[in-house]
């Protein structure tokens, strides 16, 4: 029998997150970039590009993927495993690579590229054994890194990109007011984060039913567990007083929201409501902040200034917000959009930002924890649009 290197396996019905037309806006912006910098063709390997330009949201378990652009060609490459499904799921064309040999993914993509062209990559993704390989079959005239340029593009939404994550937001709330209604003293972590997930996941089938359910989760802490932002799920119970952690993460065609909340168990003391309404504070302050003309470092200083002039900075643990679009804990990040003291982007319409202040109190101080509140905010042509519904501080959150 002649196994073949590659081949091209479609059946079924196209259904893309987006119109055809939202894709080949995004295309014909990343070709004028291309353009200008002289690249023939682009081979993409993150999850975030592949997605944001295909719509394709790979499982990589191991195996390679791209997609590739060219002034022509949008092409995404998947593994025999997946068959049909990265084309039904894709815009443009779709090559599945075998494994029967050894780098037929990259002889496959070379039939798209050609050898001796100039290649734009993702230098902060493309791992130095398979750049190597990238190298040794496509043997390119010459290498650019289009990573920053594609972040650039990302950061500035469409409009039906604003839709999606205003409906995720929502989804968010959601999850949120399914986590407090579970919240019990003697209920465990888990439990709580099942509760929230559950619900999420329904409200994304009930509103988006032609969508992949996928990769939604939520972080929920109680106790010393709130004292990192990231902290996974465990089964520990809730006790009265117990200072608590709401984070929940919908997911929807790789699109990332979130809504995050400091909550307590029952009844709050009275320095722990201080240290909470400080940050409630910074987190109204910060919001304000967020318009168009500010840079992200000027926010972050003045929020700087705030928590300092409380005696409270000292106890900030990272940036107050970042951006938000094709993004995840696995995958992606839009670094140029973050509020940190080294980031000056300046702040444009339609673009979506979190503000999330954290202050973390250790366990042998008073009003010990982790307190933290996130709404996601759309920048526009006056001022911002805060998306997040669901309420923040003492009067909503004291719970069970």
């Amino acid at each position: 029998m002649d196994r073949p290197q590659q081949y091209r396996f479609h059946q079924g019905e196209c259904v893309l997150p987006f119109a055809n037309a939202e894709y080949e806006a995004r295309l014909t912006k990343l070709r004028a970039s291309m353009a200008e910098m002289g690249v023939d063709a682009c081979v993409f390997t993150s999850m975030h590009n592949v997605a944001y330009y295909s719509g394709f949201l790979y499982c990589a378990f191991g195996r390679p993927y791209a997609l590739v652009v060219t002034a022509s060609d949008c092409v995404t490459f998947s593994a025999g495993i997946d068959a049909a499904q990265p084309w039904r799921r894709g815009y443009g064309d779709n090559i599945t690579y075998t494994d029967w040999q050894r780098n037929n993914y990259w002889r496959a993509i070379e039939t798209v590229t050609g050898t001796g062209k100039t290649i734009g990559f993702e230098a902060d993704h493309l791992s130095l054994a398979q750049k190597a390989l990238l190298d040794a079959f496509l043997k390119p005239k010459a290498c650019v890194d289009v990573a920053p340029v594609t972040m650039r593009q990302r950061m500035h939404k469409s409009a039906a990109e604003l839709d999606l994550i205003r409906a995720g937001a929502a989804v968010a709330d959601v999850g949120g007011y399914a986590i407090k209604d579970a919240v019990k003293v003697g209920t465990r972590e888990i439990d709580v984060a099942m509760a929230g997930r559950d619900a999420m996941e329904l409200e994304i089938a009930k509103r988006f039913p032609a969508s992949e359910i996928r990769d939604s989760w939520v972080w929920f802490q109680s106790g010393i567990n709130t004292d990192g932002a990231h902290n996974p799920v465990t089964t520990r119970k809730l006790e009265h007083g117990d200072i608590l952690s709401l984070n929940t993460f919908p997911m929807i065609s790789g699109y990332y929201t979130a809504l995050e909340r400091t909550m307590f168990v029952g009844e709050v003391d009275d320095a722990s409501r201080k240290i909470w309404e400080a940050n409630v504070a910074a987190h109204e302050y910060g919001m304000s902040l967020l318009v168009p003309g500010a840079s992200c470092s000027d926010v972050t200083h003045k929020i700087n200034d705030f928590f300092a002039e409380r005696g409270l900075l000292e106890y900030r643990t990272f940036g107050y917000g970042h951006s938000f679009g094709i993004l995840s804990h696995y995958y992606g990040r839009e670094a140029g959009l973050e509020l940190r003291e080294d980031i000056d982007t300046v702040l444009e319409p339609g673009m979506v930002i979190s503000m999330e202040p954290m202050l973390t109190i250790g366990v042998a101080q008073p009003g010990a924890g982790g307190y933290r509140e996130h709404d996601i905010l759309i920048i526009t042509e006056t001022g911002n649009d805060n998306i997040t519904g669901y309420p923040y501080g003492p009067d909503f959150n004291v719970v069970g």
